[in-house]
Formats: structure tokens, C-alpha cells, sequence
């Protein structure tokens, strides 16, 4: 067991560093049982420091073997140095001085896969956050920025193909069969953004010519299995190059730019400067193998890594700390060009559903944190859904307050004033605020309050006046280290809708005239009140449109209210909402009727609204699809109280089962239309096939559930002769999900014989099983992780299949027994010694053991008590699970 605490960082603690690194020279010798590196840094103290004696120097560095140091060109022994566990320390004798070491690491070793590592006969790296320490003594720092040399020297036959940051400048032959490539990046960077990639790939070739007139090459890098599945990713990079020229005037700066596809990486990918490498399942995608998820994945990943080139590279972080600077800015910009590549409005109910599932939990959770951490033990459990997705939300608040036009000022005075340096989330917002005239201090309390804000609404109508108040009180529940919360700025868009479903003319008390039928009000207190005039009946208040801020709304709506919403609400988004809010009205009175052991009894409003939507072929398919998903169980867990997952499970199921059978007509009609388009139609990843898709496998979902032999026919003639993923794999879910036991076991048989070789799909062959709620979830589970293509070396096959059973599998998962909970601590002990990342990242759903049951509760807690008495806890693990028993 863990005897010292991890030391914990925290920002108020942030000094400049004493010493700057202007010219890194680095050397790589690739060997199969060792690589030597070679680092020569050109380095002076920082003139914003104080003058005096000289400060030590400290360089970082772990599991590195030093074979030489030398300062000045003289070597250094013993004596002139001290080494620790993670640090280098010497005393410079001058204000410039040059330092030059070799080191010996073992990438082929390297199971945690930062640094240098292996993916299978491939080398490559992952820096972000601290993993360049790992390759040779350096200042691994963010706000340490230097310009790059890299030299790469490999078996030529093993490794024809040498990589890293920049432009290519020189290559040769050497004479014992080795060659070697030097890459020159002409922009500074700090040590996070270094890129190496050696291999035997194979590359699909393109251009780019930039608004000025550049042609820039584009390459793609894949292993030669793959060369047939890039053109989708080679399609999204020219897109996001394009629309990054056209939304926010930013062009590409050097004169390639290159991915690689890995298959063994930690996160999704990396926007290392000019050469992204990628987790393979982020950048390989073609109709028989991917979804159509997974083709709008592959092209929001390749925009949101490219999009980094300004917001991450050219303008980077400070310090960790601001880590939201570049990683929210990027999700916001890549959210934008999804909404503007397909559905706006569908791309917004995505990622507020994500929000409200996951981020929400993460905010009611023991890490709870705000977008800009206070402090931390390991950085690396802090690439959460607050720093990225909430941190996307604070963005998009601030461009709702400036508007679009205010909101560009903003990012073009941020990327001119700051180009080449690394900065801090108050040089962002002060941009935004001297481009716009504006004061944003308030606003800045959603960068340091953490926790989701409740915001709770009352109305007053006057009809003798016409006038119409609301009354905004806003509130924000304790978190980890944040007893108590200052009111936040929360923008409200928001209109008033005439019984006939109109929108009404907005006007507030004290102006002259209305500001149009949909607007946003600052929410900036406690308590609050807005007084429309001209208000000559008693209006239908649309709150929230567009999700235009991450809080929680309270309104008293009725179910027939939000009927009336969702068939003339003129915002797609609070359309969608209104019946996602009517289902779970519907939903939390069946769990209700289960708890009590009473007859379950579906409200008929639901289905009503539910034919309705299937009768109006005019709407839009992918909405539509939208519409008919019940909310998740995750959803329903993360809003209840104590979550009761058995009756969770029960409401939903019954509810799916009594829709299905209410309206087997009008779906088993738009099923059939649509697959029988699917049928003579060429496959295109486009938003209108995604949407016509979508509705064709909800409808399938729902069919299944009757269990009639016309509905299995359908789905196995779906799953044999589909020409596209989406297709194939939707049909297998509904067969694997189903009481048809032969049929699902033949599937999933010819499934695995058919795409044995294919990794990535075997990837989603695992977690279509794990997600299945039929008894013996686990026991399934247990039995897939003997299957020879799964391995816990792999994140892909560890969120695959583990983490999709802890994750989504929650009936399972939760069984009374407690074996769902032993069985994941097992697998995070494991994983704490091969992968840290991966293991702290499958703890998440054993940290929100409070939001459970007595019983479970001290199940849970027991797991998490017995990791912290396994042994040696990585801080990745050893930060998670503390902080949940604290």
C-alpha cells in the first residue's frame, strides 16, 4: 500500500521558469531492444525572472538511462550533477549555456504508452501532458517553447518511413542498412506538441491550397492494411482547412501536414504540430467497416486536431492548468463545423445529451472540479468532460453574450495578440472583452466555480396589464473544496409562444419597441426578474433554447405543455427537449409504479406524441429519429436521487416494449421505406443517408421488441445483405438483445469469422455484447476476455468491452451481488501496472458509489478501499480513487 501521498500541484503555486531552451536538437537511434537518444538544448536564463545568482537548473526526466551529460561541451561526472527518481539537477555557469546528454529508454517496453513506445511493429509517441520527460532530460513544461531539430535514424528495411514535427530538410543512407530523416519545424513549441513515427506504412497523397495562394501536402499514414480506409479522414482534412479559413481566417502554416494512424493509443488523438497522430479508430473509416457515428467521429476528430494548430499550437497553454485555453476553445470550434458539415440541430442534441449524461454526473461526483482546476496530483485525470465539454459550453456562452460578429473580433485580436506564445484563460476572455467593449469579470466564475448550476423559473401574468414576468433564481450545490458559489452569468435565450404555437414579439418593460421573437436575457443574479409588455394573453414560455446554458432548468411544465412544445416549438432543439422532458415525466412515474409493485401504466400522451412524429413525413428523418430515443438509463440514473437501476431498467424496457407494440404500424411503414431506399441506394456518408439511416435502425429497435417473424426476417435479411456498418452492426445489437437465441448466436458467429481481421470492428463485436442487458452480463464479459482478439494492452479493447460493461450495461453492472464491482477493481489493479491512464479512467463509474443504495454503497466503497490496499497505486489511480473515499 501507497505509504506517501503523491505531491499535490496547485495553480496559486505557478512561477515562470528560471531557464528557456531556444534550439532543441534531438537524435533518435531506433533499436529493437533499446533506443538511444541524443538532446543537445541551446538554453538562457529568463529575463522575466529576478536577476542574482544563478538558480539551479532542474530538468525532468523519468525512467531514463544516462549515459552522458555535458555543459558548455564539458563532460560532466558524478559529482556535478545530482539525479532523483523524476529530476536532473545541475549549476549552469553562465546566463547561455548549451547542454548535451544521451540517455537509453526501452520503448519496446513501454506499456503505458507515453513517451516513446511501440504500437505493434511501429514507434511512436504521445507527449501530452508530461510525456516527453520520458524520452530524454528536458523542461516539460508547457510555457517552455523552443524550436525543433529531430533527426530519426532506423533499419531501413524495418522502417522505411521516418517521421517528425516540421518540414523534412535532409535523409541519407548509412552504410550497416540503417537510413536516417531530419525535421526541421521553423515554429517554437513546447515539448507536449514532439511527434516520432517510424514504421513500415504505407501513405494516401493530397494537397490543399490555402486562401493565400500555398499548396500544402497532405499525407495520411497508415499500415498497408489500411490504405482503403483513409479517404473519408483525407475528405474531413480538407474540409476543416477550408472551413477554418472561411469561420475564423486561419490558415495552415507549414508545407505538410501528416497523420498517422496507431492503433495502441491512450486518447482519441494528438495535435502534435504538423504530423497528428491518431488512435487508428479516430482516422480509419469506410462504409463496410464503420458506422455512420463512426464516420461523423472521424471527421469531428480530424477537424478538431487540425483546428488546434491556432488553438493549442500557435497560441498554447501557460500551464496545465489552463488546459480548457486550447482544449474547450478546440471543441467548441469542432462542434461548430459539424453543425455546418450536417444537422445543427441534431449535432446540438448529441452533445447536450452527452453533457447532461456524463459531464452533469462528473460535476455531482467526488473530481468534480471547475473548467480551470485549482489543483491536481496527476495531470492526466484531468482531460475531463469539464475541461473539454463544459469548457466547450462556457465558450459558446461567451458567444452568445457578444454575438457571432463580437465573438470573431474576440478570436481574431486572441490569435493576433498572442501568436508564439503560451497564455492563460484571462488573455483569452481579455480579448474578447477589448474587442467588444465588454466586462466579462462575472462571467469568468464559470472558470473557477465548479459544479452545475440550478436555475428555477416562476412566472406572473397580468391581464389586465398584458404584462408577463419571469423570475430567475439561480443556485449552485457544494462541491469538493466549494462550500459556497457566487451567482454566475447565465445567458437565457428564450421566446413566448401564442396559443396558436407562434412566436410572440419580445418587448421588455422600459423599451421602445420589441427585440424580435427570440432573444437572450444575462442572468447575472441570485434572484432575478424580466417584465415583457404587449402581452395580450398569457404566452407558452420556451426556455433555454438551444441549451444556451449548462445548468439545470426547473420550470413546472405539464405534460401537456410539452405536447404542445414539441409540435410547435420554432427551436429544434427545445422541441426535442420538450419530449425528452415528457418521457421522463413518463418514465419517473413508471419507476414509481415499480418501486411500489404496482401494474406498470404508460401515459398515452407519449405515444400519441410519438405517432404523431412518425405520421409527419415532412420532418426531418434524423430529428425524428431523435425524438422516438427514450431517455438513457444513464440519463435517468445521473437525475434521480438515489438511483434504483432494477426499476430504471424495468420502466424503460416497459415503456420501449408498450411503444413498440402501440405503433408497429407506423414503424414497421417508415422501417420498410426506408430500408428498401437503403436497398437501391449507394452508400455516402452524407447528413441525409446518416438520417435516413437513423430512422430506419430506431424503427428496427422498437420492432424487434415484438418479437413477430416478420420482423426477424427483416432484421437478418438487414444483417446479411447490408452494405454498410450501420446497418449490419444495428441489426446484430437488435439480434444480440434479443429472445432469439439461435439466430443471435449464428450472427454474431458469422460476424467474428467475417471481420476477424479487422480490429477496430472486433472492437464494436465486444461492446455490442457488453452492452446487452440479458442476464449474465458479466459471465459474458468474463468469457470475452479469453477471446484471442481481445487484449488489456489495448485501450481500444479495454473501453471496448470492459468499459462498455461498466458504462452502459448498468442492470448488470449493479447486480445486488456486488461481482460487477469486484470484477472492474480487478481489472483496474491490473491496468494500474500496465497502463495508468486507462486504469484511473475505468474507475468512474465505482467513484459515484453515493448515488446508489445502502447495500450497493458499501460495495462499491469496499472496491475502492481494496485498490487502495492493492499495492503501489499509480498517481493517476491513487488521485481517483482517494479523492472518491474522501
Amino acid at each position: 500500500m501507497r505509504t506517501e501521498q503523491p505531491k499535490v500541484i496547485h495553480l496559486k503555486d505557478y512561477q515562470a521558469p528560471e531557464y528557456l531552451i531556444d534550439e532543441t536538437h534531438l537524435t533518435f537511434e531506433l533499436y529493437e531492444d533499446r533506443t538511444l537518444v541524443h538532446a543537445q538544448l541551446v538554453m538562457r536564463r529568463n529575463p522575466e525572472r529576478p536577476a542574482g545568482k544563478l538558480p539551479p537548473l532542474e530538468l525532468h526526466g523519468q525512467q531514463l538511462e544516462l549515459l552522458s551529460i555535458a555543459l558548455n561541451d564539458r563532460t560532466l561526472s558524478l559529482g556535478d550533477y545530482q539525479l532523483s527518481e523524476d529530476c536532473l539537477t545541475l549549476q549552469p555557469d553562465s546566463d547561455s549555456f548549451v547542454i548535451d546528454s544521451s540517455v537509453v529508454i526501452h520503448p519496446e517496453s513501454n506499456t503505458a504508452l507515453e513517451g516513446l513506445y511501440k504500437s505493434g511493429s511501429m514507434f511512436c509517441t504521445q507527449c501530452e501532458a508530461e510525456g516527453f520527460r520520458k524520452i530524454t532530460y528536458y523542461l516539460d513544461r508547457p510555457d517552455v517553447m523552443s524550436k525543433f531539430t529531430t533527426t530519426v535514424s532506423a533499419e531501413q528495411k524495418a522502417y522505411p518511413v521516418l517521421l517528425s514535427n516540421g518540414n523534412p530538410i535532409a535523409s541519407g543512407s548509412e552504410d550497416n542498412g540503417r537510413h536516417w530523416t531530419t525535421w526541421e519545424d521553423p515554429f517554437k513549441k513546447p515539448a507536449y506538441l514532439f511527434a516520432l513515427v517510424a514504421g513500415d506504412l504505407w501513405c494516401v497523397e493530397d494537397s490543399f491550397t490555402t486562401m493565400s495562394g500555398r499548396e500544402v501536402a497532405l499525407r495520411i499514414y497508415v499500415e498497408p492494411e489500411n490504405i482503403d480506409k483513409c479517404q473519408h479522414a483525407m475528405d474531413s482534412l480538407k474540409k476543416s482547412m477550408k472551413w477554418d479559413e472561411e469561420a475564423y481566417g486561419r490558415e495552415y502554416d507549414l508545407d505538410i501536414f501528416m497523420i498517422v494512424a496507431v492503433n495502441d493509443f491512450n486518447m482519441g488523438a494528438m495535435e502534435n504540430k504538423g504530423l497528428n497522430i491518431f488512435n487508428s479508430s479516430a482516422v480509419l473509416a469506410r462504409a463496410e467497416t464503420a458506422t455512420d457515428a463512426a464516420h461523423q467521429r472521424v471527421e469531428a476528430i480530424v477537424a478538431h486536431e487540425y483546428f488546434h494548430n491556432w488553438s493549442g499550437n500557435r497560441v498554447t497553454c501557460r500551464d496545465w492548468f489552463q488546459l480548457s485555453l486550447k482544449e474547450g476553445f478546440t471543441v467548441f470550434r469542432d462542434a461548430q463545423f459539424s453543425a455546418d458539415m450536417n444537422s445543427p440541430t441534431v449535432k446540438r442534441i448529441e452533445d447536450v445529451a452527452y453533457l447532461r449524461t456524463h459531464q452533469f454526473a462528473e460535476d455531482a461526483g467526488p473530481m468534480a472540479h471547475s473548467v480551470r482546476p485549482e489543483s491536481f496530483i496527476e495531470i492526466s485525470n484531468f482531460y475531463t468532460l469539464t475541461v473539454y465539454e463544459k469548457g466547450a459550453e462556457v465558450v459558446r456562452m461567451i458567444q452568445t453574450l457578444l454575438g457571432k460578429e463580437g465573438f470573431r473580433k474576440g478570436s481574431d485580436l486572441y490569435f493576433e495578440r498572442h501568436d508564439g506564445q503560451a497564455v492563460t484563460v484571462d488573455d483569452f476572455v481579455k480579448a474578447m472583452e477589448d474587442a467588444n467593449g465588454a466586462d466579462l469579470s462575472q462571467f469568468k466564475r464559470w472558470y473557477s466555480q465548479a459544479g452545475t448550476p440550478r436555475l428555477s423559473v416562476s412566472e406572473q401574468y397580468d391581464e389586465a396589464a398584458q404584462t408577463y414576468r419571469l423570475t430567475f433564481r439561480q443556485s449552485c450545490p457544494p462541491t469538493p473544496g466549494q462550500p459556497t458559489k457566487e451567482p454566475f452569468v447565465i445567458p437565457v435565450e428564450l421566446g413566448l409562444l401564442a396559443a396558436d404555437g407562434s412566436d410572440l414579439p419580445l418587448r421588455l418593460q422600459g423599451e421602445a419597441q420589441a427585440q424580435g421573437t427570440s432573444r437572450v436575457l444575462a442572468v447575472t443574479e441570485a434572484e432575478q426578474s424580466f417584465t415583457f409588455v404587449d402581452m395580450p394573453e398569457r404566452p407558452q414560455p420556451s426556455l433555454l433554447r438551444g441549451f444556451s446554458a449548462p445548468v439545470k432548468l426547473d420550470y413546472p411544465y405539464s405534460r401537456d405543455q410539452l405536447m404542445f412544445f414539441m409540435q410547435h416549438d420554432s427551436d429544434g432543439f427545445n422541441r426535442w427537449e420538450a419530449g425528452q422532458q415528457l418521457s421522463v415525466q413518463v418514465l419517473q412515474e413508471l419507476i414509481g409504479q415499480h418501486q411500489r409493485g404496482e401494474a406498470l401504466a404508460l401515459d398515452e400522451r407519449l405515444i400519441e406524441a410519438m405517432r404523431s412524429l412518425l405520421q409527419n413525413e415532412t420532418l426531418d428523418a434524423a430529428m425524428v429519429a431523435e425524438m422516438l430515443s427514450l431517455p438513457g438509463e444513464a440519463y435517468l440514473t445521473e437525475i434521480s436521487e438515489v438511483a434504483d437501476v432494477d426499476a430504471i431498467h424495468a420502466a424503460r424496457e416497459f415503456a420501449r416494449k408498450r411503444i413498440a407494440d402501440a405503433l408497429f404500424e407506423p414503424l414497421w411503414h417508415r422501417y420498410q421505406a426506408n430500408r428498401e431506399t437503403s436497398r437501391n441506394t449507394a452508400y455516402v456518408a452524407s447528413a441525409e443517408h446518416f438520417a435516413r439511416r437513423a430512422l430506419q435502425n430506431i424503427a428496427l429497435s422498437y420492432l424487434m421488441l415484438s418479437e413477430k417473424t416478420e420482423v426477424l426476417e427483416a432484421c437478418l435479411e438487414q444483417f446479411e445483405h447490408a452494405d454498410n456498418m450501420t446497418e449490419r452492426l444495428t441489426a446484430l445489437a437488435v439480434l444480440v438483445n434479443s429472445p432469439f437465441e439461435a439466430e443471435r448466436d449464428k450472427a454474431l458467429q458469422a460476424f467474428a469469422e467475417h471481420f476477424k481481421d479487422n480490429p477496430l470492428v472486433m472492437d464494436q463485436w465486444f461492446s455490442v455484447q457488453a452492452g446487452s442487458p440479458l442476464p449474465g452480463g458479466l459471465e459474458r464479459v468474463q468469457q470475452l476476455m479469453q477471446h484471442p482478439a481481445f487484449t488489456l494492452k489495448n485501450p481500444n479493447k479495454v473501453r471496448a468491452l470492459i468499459g462498455a460493461f461498466a458504462n452502459q450495461n448498468l442492470v448488470n453492472f449493479h447486480r445486488a451481488d456486488g461481482a460487477g464491482y469486484r470484477f472492474l477493481a480487478d481489472q483496474v489493479i491490473t491496468l494500474n501496472a500496465l497502463n495508468p491512464q486507462i486504469a484511473s479512467r475505468l474507475l468512474a463509474p465505482l467513484t459515484r458509489w453515493r448515488k446508489y443504495d445502502g447495500a450497493r454503497q458499501a460495495l462499491m466503497k469496499g472496491e475502492l478501499e481494496r485498490i487502495l490496499a492493492s499495492g503501489e497505486l499509480s498517481s493517476d489511480v491513487y488521485e481517483v480513487v482517494s479523492k472518491s473515499l474522501a
